[in-house]
């Protein structure tokens, strides 16, 4: 289906001449309940609202990979590891939301990156993106399963691993069911507490240092750094293991391009969170290995053994060594409010990329369907049910099993951002053979085409060498299972490309017209839902000006 367009006529070479598109059509359709507002083209309700996405950029899908896996990072390669890796990552990640966010605010249609890369590419390319970013979702939703459930036995062992497991697998199929309302409102809430939580513990960490803490006997300052080192010994070596880490501590950055699809209003909502991920970036995940690496030591024994001190992050270990024992029950709260967040993100962007597959051909068409409130339903049941990965920590432990989930979703999200800079560079090219304009754009990504070869080069190139720590010495299973992920993209395209015979889009032949969706609350547009309505209407009050300035 073609948002805002009528059939194109064909020129004289067969190439569709597509005419501008109408931007007063709005793709939405009613589904008799209460003037909902549905997407014509995936059925799902656009009900998320800018303050929704806009925290979602900031603080969402942060889950127990940053407060526990950050703890296996730093033993593997010490606080200047810990800081150089986040930030390098870091870098690539901001230079991927650029590309994705030119693209998504011209395109917010279902599918995100996947339908981009549809339209720009090959449909066997974007078979192979979509498959690779669910891998991802499924391993980090399988994570926060495994955590959640040992906080839980961790606090109380009369309910085993598994039973716990059950309980909340069953209870967030529930609230995933309620509807994407839901979903939003309680990301905003989680995802401000996360906020508050991290900024608490940076507070404590400038006191620590500076020796501020009742009965300290003297500032701590950079002691971690210099005893057991900055680098704890490893050496380029530590350096390159943290990379995998922090890739996937990183992984969801992008999510917000998802979401746009359930956005009320894409063109405005879209551009403010792409801006603010820099801000996730500098505030929570580098101020987050700063002071990891400045409080906790990188020989600390809570990081190295499994079990229960498996959930032991630096948080929990630099708290117990300031002299607060009881301070890991309190971390453990923060860290057991993070899972909530991040499961519900995991399951909501996990059953999001299969639903638009399913629509479009790319999976079992059942994976298609949404009831009436715009809730895929089989698509969130898939995506839930392979979170019973997590129980692989029954036999192998809680840090085992987080380390094999962790390199099976690292060279994922890998491939998938080296395919979403593609896709930008694919998107530039059909845009300037078509005789358009930067200037058309809504949103212009920083420094193209520096900052899209450079995310494409730098990802392809960690795909590549994130597992050569394996080799020395050699480890028959570490390699496979960092490496084991990589050639499932290629086999993807190749099999599907030769079974259905798609066609690669040569630059004048791509569509850049379709697909355009014009903001519900866009002036001259009179929103149904009510609320939505009288928000455009209204002055706000001081308080949400501040807050939307924030």
């Amino acid at each position: 289906m073609r948002f805002g367009t009528k059939e194109a006529p064909l020129e004289s070479d067969g190439v569709p001449a597509w005419p501008e598109v109408d931007d007063t059509h709005v793709p939405v359709r009613h589904n008799g309940a209460g003037g909902t507002q549905i997407d014509n083209e995936t059925g799902v309700k656009r009900g998320l609202k800018n303050r929704h996405l806009s925290m979602m950029a900031l603080a969402g899908i942060i889950g127990p990979g940053l407060l526990v896996g950050a703890g296996g990072a730093l033993n593997n390669g010490g606080p200047a590891s810990l800081l150089i890796g986040f930030g390098v990552i870091g870098i690539i990640a901001f230079s991927i939301m650029q590309s994705l966010g030119e693209m998504t605010t011209l395109y917010p249609g279902g599918g995100a990156f996947i339908s981009l890369a549809e339209r720009v590419v090959d449909k066997a390319f974007a078979v192979a993106v979509g498959w690779n970013y669910w891998i991802i979702w499924v391993c980090v939703l399988a994570n926060e399963y495994n955590v959640i459930s040992s906080i839980m036995v961790f606090w109380s062992d009369k309910v085993p691993l598994w039973g716990y497991f059950l309980i909340f697998w069953t209870a967030f199929l529930g609230f995933q069911l309620l509807g994407v309302e839901a979903f939003g409102e309680a990301e905003f809430w989680l995802a401000l507490v996360k906020l508050l939580g991290l900024t608490a513990y940076f507070l404590f960490g400038i006191i620590y240092a500076s020796g501020g803490l009742i009965g300290q006997q003297e500032p701590l300052g950079f002691r971690y750094w210099n005893n057991p080192g900055a680098f704890n010994g490893n050496g380029f070596r530590g350096v390159a293991t943290v990379f995998v880490f922090c890739s996937t501590f990183y992984a969801g950055v992008e999510s917000v391009a998802v979401a746009a699809t359930e956005t009320r209003n894409p063109g405005v909502a879209v551009p403010q969170a792409i801006r603010q991920v820099f801000w996730r970036i500098i505030f929570v995940y580098m101020g987050s290995a700063f002071f990891f690496g400045l409080t906790c030591p990188a020989n600390a024994d809570g990081l190295v053994n499994g079990g229960s001190r498996a959930l032991q992050s630096p948080m929990t270990i630099a708290i117990q060594t300031a002299g607060w024992e009881g301070g890991v029950h309190l971390i453990n709260a923060f860290i057991f409010i993070t899972c909530l967040s991040a499961v519900n993100s995991s399951i909501y962007i996990g059953s999001r990329t299969i639903l638009y597959m399913g629509h479009s051909g790319m999976a079992p068409g059942f994976l298609a369907y949404t009831n009436r409130r715009g809730v895929p339903v089989w698509a969130i049941l898939l995506t839930n049910a392979f979170g019973a990965i997590s129980m692989m920590n029954i036999s192998t432990g809680a840090s085992k099993a987080y380390s094999y989930i962790v390199n099976l979703s690292g060279v994922s999200t890998f491939i998938v951002w080296a395919s979403i800079s593609f896709i930008h560079i694919r998107f530039r090219s059909a845009w300037k053979a078509q005789g358009r304009t930067k200037a058309e754009l809504p949103f212009k990504s920083l420094w193209y085409p520096w900052n899209a070869y450079f995310g494409l080069f730098t990802t392809l190139f960690l795909a590549l060498v994130q597992g050569w720590t394996t080799l020395s010495p050699f480890s028959a299973g570490n390699f496979v299972d960092a490496y084991i992920l990589l050639p499932l993209f290629p086999i993807i395209y190749v099999v599907y490309k030769l079974i259905k015979r798609t066609h690669f889009w040569r630059a004048h032949e791509i569509d850049l017209d379709s697909g355009r969706r014009v903001d519900l609350d866009q002036k001259g547009v009179v929103a149904d839902d009510e609320e939505a309505h009288e928000e455009v209407l209204k002055p706000r009050p001081w308080w949400k000006k501040m807050l939307h300035n924030f």
